[in-house]
């Protein structure tokens, strides 16, 4: 996975979006095994107890599952995942339209702009 860790904003909040965007896009398929939190933390290139913490919060949101002896798996809720991957798609489009609009264009304009792009 590619990791794009910023200065500026807390590193584990971070590391929660990117894990959370990798989990409802299928790079981390439902139900399966997640890599240990050490081999994550040195793939990111951060410490092992943030990687831990920003694990542990996807797990209270209910992406992820921790079983002692089987490791961490990623929820084989795929209502879940659908819900995440509609509301990040809402919040990404209400972004979009309200800087079009502060652009001054109506919502037709960005319609045909849209169409002019496909």
């Amino acid at each position: 996975m590619d990791w794009n860790i910023t200065a500026g904003r807390p590193v584990y909040l971070q590391l929660v979006e990117q894990l959370e965007l990798a989990v409802i896009t299928g790079v981390y398929p439902p139900g399966e095994k997640v890599p240990p939190v050490r081999e994550l933390a040195a793939e990111a290139g951060v410490n092992p107890n943030t990687m831990q913490r920003a694990l542990q919060e996807l797990e209270a949101r209910g992406l992820m599952e921790s079983r002692r002896t089987a490791g961490r798996t990623v929820t084989a809720d795929a209502a879940r995942l659908k819900e995440l991957r509609h509301q990040r798609a809402a919040a990404q489009a209400k972004a979009f339209m309200e800087e079009m609009e502060a652009l001054g264009l109506t919502k037709d304009e960005v319609l045909h702009l849209l169409e002019e792009e496909e």
